[in-house]
């Protein structure tokens, strides 16, 4: 007996402007002087208050963009202000910034643009630059020494290791197994840039 074929699904295109939910809670903090309907607890952006600041949703969007990739700067550029005190805490950190909402909001974004040719290119754009940031802020971070072979290529490997545990915590928050990885991969990054040569 055939099976009835499941309705089809595609990616979802950039948010209505009228009617779209702000994706994390520290993007409705930034609308928060918008009109919300509080009243029904939907913490919605009102119709009439989104087309006026946003009047098409590649505005909205793009200022979506632009906002969360701001914010996901400001987070790493305040991580340990006077200094971490071993690399466990800092590998520690950087799992915190890429399973927490900031990185959540991003991915959310990163979908609905990825079928969209413009809004695309500004995503990327804007990624690239969290990225580069987000690289060197680790290798100072780390005390990394680039200039020695394979220290680039083993930061790289820590910050690729860190948006596949957000990836993973968007289904399920293991936490417990994290742990376990970010100690894991403290010790090996001790090895591998103290046991680096000269």
């Amino acid at each position: 007996r055939p099976r009835a074929r499941p309705p089809s699904r595609t990616a979802p295109g950039p948010p209505d402007s009228a009617s779209w939910r702000p994706p994390c809670p520290a993007w409705r903090a930034r609308l928060g002087g918008l009109h919300r309907d509080r009243r029904r607890g939907t913490g919605r952006v009102s119709r009439g208050a989104a087309q006026h600041h946003f009047p098409t949703r590649e505005d909205l969007f793009t200022a979506a963009v632009e906002y969360v990739a701001e914010e996901r700067s400001t987070a790493l550029r305040a991580l340990f202000p006077q200094g971490a005190a071993n690399r466990a805490a800092v590998v520690g950190a950087l799992v915190d910034l890429y399973t927490g909402p900031l990185f959540r909001a991003a991915l959310h974004l990163w979908v609905a643009a990825s079928n969209e040719d413009q809004l695309g290119t500004r995503v990327t754009e804007l990624e690239g630059r969290v990225g580069r940031e987000t690289h060197r802020i680790a290798v100072e971070l780390l005390g990394a020494d680039e200039t020695v072979p394979g220290v680039r290529e083993t930061v790289q490997g820590l910050l690729d290791m860190a948006r596949g545990l957000g990836l993973a915590n968007l289904l399920t928050d293991d936490a417990t197994r994290r742990r376990r990885v970010v100690t894991q991969w403290a010790a090996l990054l001790d090895s591998a840039l103290d046991g680096a040569p000269d």
